[in-house]
């Protein structure tokens, strides 16, 4: 059953605003840190939980929250999770102890393990195939990549001039308004061809167990070291259940698999993932340097070092739209390529940072540039993930990418945050004043960042397929005459079950 014109805007506003949110609270609490810690009488080994609970939940769930997606209804799930993180925002916002925050997080994260995959699911779901659906990636990665940038700049005005609690308060109209814009834009049932399906239980608890150990491993090495036997059994726990998921998964189980592993066999899903890990991994731990060198060295408050953000989160959304008409023409790879480079070179040109510096001098230059390039990235990047699936899987495709997403920023913030730390020791030892020191160890961390995306460059250049391996453009002229064709960055679909590219918006719901 086809959907009018106005019922897919709101179904795209409920996708867009749900993402916003939760990538927007990634970072929000960021800047409110030392506010709310001395207002609830955190103790400081506590305060790292208050940002890490978060990531460890919600990187730690994604995969079921995808399955559950696909399996009990893409709305049903997008709402189930909205509620969940309102009424988790709402007891962070009057918490009155260390742990009742704590907690209230980590509900957090639950609920936005749930509302990601669903959201993106929605998306691919609920929107034409073609310049409709590239222009509707085009906003999903325009939230995206501004909700973490927004997150600063907004949990800093907040936290300065209506308090900290707000960072947590702000969600709950938010959540009102998704909720609104899914029950009047979003049919209900369950968005997707076939029989009912039954929830893999034993794949699940091995993947949530295996992604949960080993975010949970990265996140407390700022604490135990990566060469503590605290960390190394975490990991290796991490290791084993996650092989273990993989062999139970590939066992052909007469159950629907959490994750089909010839999903990932795909040249443009596996290049996407590896893509955005490594742009995660760089981007998380870049702008958390740039924070504290805003703060730390340049002596900024809080709301004036998240509006150093804007500038980038501007060239983001103004690339974004650069982007969204390119990608019918060239195809993904020629724009996460170029992006890749953009990006590095901003990271590593950050890395340049003064103790001595301004924003004008040593941020503002390389914020254009690293904006420039992750906004050409993120439309051809999320087409890439989640295209061209079968309807069934669009959900599970959309959690994995969620999945890269989360462990590459935990696995770069550990890894980056140990060498701005060795450097900034070593540098301390040699007699250095404690500012310069500092900003040494920023500068290795941001080249290392850049190393990263440099890295992504490389993987869109060699794993990614070719605009024709890819087939025709979605909203291209061939597609449009009929021709056979994939939506852009993926390959043609295989035979068997619909597809989401051979659908109408939106099936008759069960």
């Amino acid at each position: 059953m086809a959907q009018s014109e106005p019922r897919r805007g709101g179904a795209l506003a409920a996708v867009a605003l749900a993402q916003f949110m939760v990538t927007l609270d990634m970072t929000i609490v960021n800047v409110a840190l030392p506010s709310l810690g001395g207002d609830l009488g955190f103790e400081q080994t506590q305060l790292p939980w208050v940002v890490n609970v978060y990531a460890l939940l919600f990187g730690g769930l994604l995969m079921l929250g995808g399955r559950a997606a696909d399996l009990f209804g893409q709305r049903r799930i997008l709402l189930s999770g909205t509620v969940l993180f309102a009424l988790a925002s709402l007891a962070g916002g009057l918490a009155q102890a260390p742990w009742q925050l704590i907690a209230a997080r980590g509900v957090q994260g639950v609920g936005a393990a749930l509302m990601a995959p669903a959201a993106l699911a929605l998306l691919t779901l609920t929107q034409r195939e073609g310049r409709e659906r590239t222009r509707a990636l085009g906003v999903y990665a325009a939230v995206s990549a501004v909700g973490g940038a927004a997150g600063v700049l907004s949990g800093g005005l907040l936290t300065q001039f209506a308090g900290w609690r707000w960072v947590m308060l702000v969600n709950v109209p938010m959540a009102a308004c998704v909720v609104l814009l899914a029950l009047t834009g979003i049919p209900g049932g369950l968005l997707s061809s076939g029989p009912r399906r039954t929830l893999d239980v034993p794949g699940a608890v091995l993947v949530t167990g295996g992604v949960g150990a080993l975010v949970l491993g990265l996140l407390r090495t700022d604490h135990y070291g990566w060469g503590s036997a605290t960390t190394l059994i975490t990991l290796g726990v991490a290791v084993v259940l996650l092989a273990l998921f993989v062999l139970w998964e590939a066992r052909g189980i007469k159950s629907d698999p959490l994750i089909r592993l010839g999903l990932l066999a795909k040249r443009n899903v596996a290049g996407a993932n590896l893509f955005i890990l490594l742009l995660c991994a760089g981007q998380f731990a870049a702008f958390y340097f740039i924070s504290l060198y805003l703060q730390d060295v340049l002596r900024l408050d809080a709301a004036r070092a998240g509006a150093a953000f804007l500038p980038l989160t501007l060239t983001v959304v103004v690339a974004i739209n650069i982007s969204t008409r390119l990608v019918p023409r060239l195809g993904p790879k020629p724009l996460l390529v170029t992006g890749g480079l953009l990006a590095a070179a901003g990271f590593a040109w950050f890395g340049a940072l003064d103790a001595d510096g301004s924003f004008l001098a040593d941020l503002l230059g390389p914020s254009l540039l690293t904006g420039l390039g992750m906004g050409l990235s993120f439309v051809p990047l999320t087409g890439a993930a989640v295209g061209g699936l079968p309807r069934h899987e669009a959900g599970m495709a959309s959690a994995v990418l969620n999945s890269s997403r989360q462990i590459g920023g935990a696995l770069g913030l550990a890894a980056l945050v140990t060498a701005q730390a060795s450097r900034t020791d070593a540098r301390l030892a040699a007699g250095d004043p404690p500012l310069d020191a500092l900003t040494s160890g920023f500068g290795i961390g941001l080249g290392l960042s850049g190393a990263l995306l440099l890295a992504a460059a490389l993987v869109a250049l060699i794993v990614l397929p070719g605009k024709r391996a890819a087939g025709v453009p979605a909203g291209s002229p061939a597609a449009q005459r009929g021709a056979s064709s994939s939506p852009p960055g993926t390959a043609a679909a295989p035979a068997g079950p619909p597809t989401i590219r051979d659908a109408s918006p939106l099936s008759e719901s069960r």
